[in-house]
C-alpha cells in the first residue's frame, strides 16, 4: 500500500511516472535545499572562513535520507517555511559525526537562500529534462513535415474548409513552436537560474559578521562567486529576496512551452475526430478505453497535454504575481510561490515527456486527407477561381460571380467545376476548370515554408 499523504499524481495524470514528477518532488526539493547548505559551507571554506574539514563533514551529512522529511514538513507549519527544520535535523547529523563541525552549519545565512537556491537547482534539473524532450519531440515533427511535405489537406479557419495546405507545413508549425518553447527553456536553464545569497535582509551582514575583517566588496564578490562555482548557478546581480525575476522568467518560459504543447494537442484531438480522421494517436494495450463505450479509443495523449496546457498559465499568472514582494522579505508572497512553482514544472514537464510518444508514433492518413479535401466538391479552391477570373472581369465582378457558383454548388451538391462551366462569362473548358478545382494543386509557398522551416538555423539573442 502507498503512503496515504503521498501526492502519487491520482488527479494528474500527465505527470504520473514522468522523470520531472521525480525531479520535483519532496524527496529532490529537500535534497537541492541540503545541496545549497553543502555548496554555500565549501564555499565559505574556499575563502578561508570555515574549516574544510567542516565543510567536508556537512557536504557527507547533507543527504535527504538522513533526515525525517514528514518531521519537517510538519514543523514547517511552525515557521512558514522548511529550512528552518532542515538546518536543525542537518545540524544534528553533523554534530554526531563531528561535534566542531556542526556550529559552521548554515552559517551567517537565512532560510530564503537556502530555499531559493535549491528551488533554482530543482528547476534547473526540470528545465533540462523538458528541453530533451521538446528536442526529441522536434525531431520527430521534423521527419513528419520532411515526409509530408506535399502531403494536401484542408486548411481550416474557424472550424471550416479554407483553402488546402499541407499536413508537411502543420507539423513545420508545431515544431516551430516547440523549438522556440526549447529556446526559452534552455535560455532560462543556462542563463537565469542564479544563486541566492542575502543574508537576513539582503545586506549579507552575517556573512560578513563571520568572516571576520574582511573587505566587504571583495569578499561579496568572492562569496557569490565561490557558491555559484560549487551549486553551477549564475552569479545575481543584487540579492533577490524580494527581487523575482528568476521566478518570473521560469514562469513565462513554463506557460510559454504548456501552451506551445497545447496547440500540438487541439490540433491532433480535431483531426482525429471521427468524422475527420486525418490523424490517429499511437496504440497501446489498453489506452484510450472507455469506461462505458467498448467500440472508443480515446485521444489520452493529447488530451493530457491539453490538460497540462490549460493548467500551467494561470499558475504562472500566480507567480509572477509574486513580484509584488514588500520590503526586504515577503510574507506571504515568497510561501505562495512554491507550490504554483512545482505543478509548473512537472505539468510542463510531464507534458513534454507525453509529447515524444505522441510526436514519435503519430500516425497520419493520407488517404482520408484527400476525402476530406473533396467534401465540398471543390469549393474549397474558390479563391483560386476568383483570383484567375479577377483580371478579365474585375474583383468585384469575379467574387460575385464565385459567390453565386459557390452558392449554387452548395444547394445542388454539384461539383463547383460543373457548375461554373454552365456560366458563359467564366470562358474556361472543361479541363481548364478541372485542373483549377483540384485541391491538391492549390497549396500556395507550402512546400517552400517547410523547406525553409526545416533549414539549420540558431535563434538570435
Amino acid at each position: 500500500m502507498s503512503d496515504p499523504l503521498t501526492d502519487a499524481g491520482l488527479l494528474s495524470p500527465v505527470r504520473a511516472g514522468t522523470p520531472a514528477e521525480a525531479a520535483v518532488c519532496d524527496t529532490a526539493w529537500l535534497q537541492a535545499m541540503l545541496d545549497a547548505e553543502a555548496a554555500l559551507a565549501r564555499a565559505q571554506a574556499r575563502l578561508g572562513t570555515l574549516p574544510v574539514s567542516a565543510a567536508d563533514t556537512i557536504t557527507r551529512a547533507a543527504r535527504a535520507e538522513r533526515l525525517d522529511l514528514r518531521a519537517i514538513a510538519v514543523g514547517a507549519r511552525e515557521t512558514a517555511n522548511p529550512v528552518v527544520g532542515l538546518v536543525r535535523a542537518l545540524t544534528e547529523v553533523v554534530a554526531a559525526e563531528d561535534p566542531a563541525a556542526a556550529e559552521y552549519v548554515h552559517r551567517g545565512s537565512t532560510s530564503q537562500d537556502v530555499f531559493d537556491t535549491g528551488a533554482m537547482l530543482v528547476a534547473r534539473t526540470a528545465l533540462r529534462l523538458i528541453r530533451a524532450d521538446l528536442d526529441t519531440a522536434a525531431r520527430a515533427l521534423a521527419r513528419l513535415a520532411a515526409e509530408h511535405r506535399d502531403t494536401a489537406m484542408a486548411g481550416r479557419t474557424l472550424a471550416l474548409h479554407a483553402v488546402p495546405t499541407t499536413f508537411g507545413l502543420k507539423a513545420a508549425g508545431w515544431r516551430e513552436l516547440l523549438r522556440e518553447a526549447g529556446h526559452r527553456i534552455g535560455t532560462v536553464a543556462d542563463t537565469n537560474l542564479p544563486v541566492s545569497l542575502g543574508g537576513a535582509a539582503g545586506t549579507l551582514a552575517g556573512y560578513l559578521e563571520y568572516a571576520g575583517p574582511v573587505e566587504p566588496g571583495a569578499y561579496l564578490d568572492d562569496l557569490v562567486a565561490a557558491f555559484a562555482t560549487e551549486t553551477g548557478l549564475a552569479r545575481p546581480a543584487l540579492p533577490w529576496h524580494t527581487l523575482r525575476t528568476p521566478i518570473a522568467d521560469l514562469a513565462s518560459a513554463l506557460s510559454f512551452t504548456a501552451g506551445a504543447l497545447g496547440k500540438i494537442a487541439v490540433d491532433v484531438q480535431s483531426l482525429a475526430r471521427t468524422e475527420v480522421g486525418e490523424v490517429e494517436e499511437p496504440t497501446a494495450p489498453g489506452r484510450g478505453s472507455s469506461s462505458a463505450m467498448p467500440h472508443k479509443r480515446n485521444p489520452v495523449l493529447a488530451t493530457l497535454l491539453r490538460s497540462a496546457a490549460l493548467q500551467v498559465p494561470p499558475l504562472a499568472t500566480g507567480l509572477t504575481q509574486c513580484l509584488l514582494s514588500e520590503d526586504e522579505r515577503s510574507a506571504g508572497g515568497w510561501h505562495a510561490e512554491w507550490q504554483l512553482l512545482r505543478e509548473c514544472l512537472r505539468l510542463t514537464g510531464g507534458a513534454a515527456h507525453t509529447a515524444v510518444e505522441l510526436t514519435e508514433g503519430l500516425r497520419i492518413r493520407p488517404a482520408r486527407m484527400t476525402e476530406n479535401l473533396e467534401l465540398t466538391g471543390s469549393r474549397i479552391v474558390s479563391e483560386r477561381i476568383a483570383a484567375v477570373l479577377a483580371p478579365r472581369l474585375g474583383k468585384a465582378a469575379a467574387r460575385r460571380l464565385l459567390d453565386t457558383a459557390t452558392t449554387e454548388a452548395e444547394r445542388t451538391g454539384r461539383p463547383l467545376a460543373k457548375v461554373l462551366t454552365d456560366l458563359p462569362e467564366v470562358a474556361l473548358d472543361a479541363a481548364q476548370l478541372a485542373a483549377l478545382c483540384d485541391p491538391s494543386h492549390y497549396t500556395g509557398a507550402a512546400g517552400p515554408l517547410v523547406d525553409r522551416a526545416l533549414r539549420p538555423r540558431t535563434f538570435s539573442t
